[in-house]
């Protein structure tokens, strides 16, 4: 679908720090940290929960009573009136909100919607599933986290394993995979430049409670290993006889990100600065041969792309959700991308991967990458589970 009145007011986004899985957020619960995230960000921005007429929660992982989803976090945000949906996509979840604001603002259903997605894979719910017929009455359990990981019911197979099926296909060898990987750990570091200027356009430290107490800050990303090629050559392939090893694929993470979708009248009105306009242009998804999930990147870049009536070559900025170095590898190979000109200032294979939000700080990244640069189209792009995958295109101007 393509867009032409979803906006999203500069500046009028966030996310707090990714933290490595068991890490400083293995505790909090996603929903509650994201809604006092949010209630900071905006009083930050002097703008009241109230100025929106919509609400989009996306999560993927559930946490204690996120049954009542959307109505609880509008509640939890001091606006009880406004709901929406609950939407949960894997890690096309940041993707399919942006998609279902804008759509509604395009049929004229809302002015200003405000998305927030939020996970904590640590310490994922283990889930119990009655089956008083079941052998002994025993019922069966999982991992909401790990084994979803670790095995498609449809494709029968664990994650790593696309990025092998890729790579086999394909040619991409574990070199090629070490080489993508490094650029990206270079690129983050421009991230962490000046002070981490970069960062703190967008990123909110996060105050971490014990109850009501509070017991330290995350200012920054938390557990990211520094590394090189020498490092990278070292690791063994996690799977036998395998190319993917643990330092060319990213890590489970928590955290929160937000953003605001709206009409262009009510985007002016809420941007930190009215002479920038960041325009939606239209999304795609695309569900490839099963097992093979990084290829699904591709055509539904290019489905984006085309309902937008731009090449990719136009792009000035690109930015992908890269569970594996494969990804890249292969998103570069069919679209002529040099690796070095995309993803810059950091992306998901670098900073961790906690589903609903990774796509929404990617995307807020790649706002801010084109207001640095002047301008331009911005192109994201990401896989998820089921072999799909869904692209954003985007227009800054200012």
């Amino acid at each position: 679908m393509t867009f032409k009145n979803a906006f999203i007011p500069y500046s009028t986004y966030w996310s707090t720090p990714f933290a490595r899985w068991q890490g400083s957020l293995s505790d909090q619960h996603s929903m509650k940290l994201a809604a006092e995230t949010a209630k900071t960000y905006l009083q930050g921005r002097d703008i009241t929960a109230n100025a929106f007429d919509g609400l989009v929660l996306g999560m993927t992982v559930p946490q204690h009573q996120s049954f009542y989803g959307a109505p609880w976090m509008s509640g939890m945000l001091g606006a009880p009136e406004i709901t929406g949906p609950t939407i949960a996509q894997a890690c096309a979840t940041s993707v399919r909100m942006i998609a279902t604001s804008a759509t509604e603002i395009e049929a004229g259903q809302r002015t200003s919607i405000l998305n927030i997605a939020c996970d904590r894979t640590s310490n994922g719910a283990h889930i119990y599933y009655p089956a008083p017929k079941g052998i002994g009455g025993m019922g069966v359990s999982e991992n909401i986290v790990f084994d979803s990981f670790n095995h498609d019911p449809f494709a029968k197979n664990p994650m790593i394993q696309t990025a092998e099926n890729v790579a086999a296909r394909t040619g991409i060898s574990k070199g090629a995979q070490d080489a993508i990987a490094l650029i990206r750990h270079e690129q983050y570091q421009m991230a962490l430049a000046d002070d981490r200027a970069f960062q703190k356009r967008y990123m909110v430290p996060v105050e971490l409670k014990r109850g009501r107490k509070v017991i330290g800050t995350l200012e920054a990303d938390e557990g990211i290993h520094p590394t090189n090629a020498e490092g990278l050559a070292k690791l063994r392939p996690v799977l036998p006889e395998g190319s993917v090893s643990f330092g060319s694929q990213t890590h489970p993470a928590d955290g929160n990100a937000g953003i605001v979708v709206a009409t262009e009248e009510q985007a002016a009105q809420m941007s930190a600065d009215a002479s920038i306009k960041i325009q939606i242009l239209a999304y795609g998804e695309a569900r490839v041969e099963k097992g093979f999930m990084p290829m699904a990147v591709v055509p539904a870049a290019y489905k984006a792309l085309e309902r937008s009536g731009i090449s990719i070559q136009e792009c000035g900025a690109v930015k992908t959700h890269n569970p594996f170095a494969v990804n890249d590898a292969y998103f570069c190979n069919k679209t002529g991308l040099d690796p070095q000109k995309m993803n810059r200032y950091g992306s998901p294979l670098i900073y961790g991967h906690p589903q609903a939000p990774t796509g929404l700080r990617a995307i807020i990244e790649l706002i801010e990458e084109l207001v640095i640069s002047g301008g331009g189209y911005g192109l994201f792009s990401g896989c998820a589970a089921g072999d799909s995958a869904m692209a954003l295109v985007l227009k800054v101007d200012g």
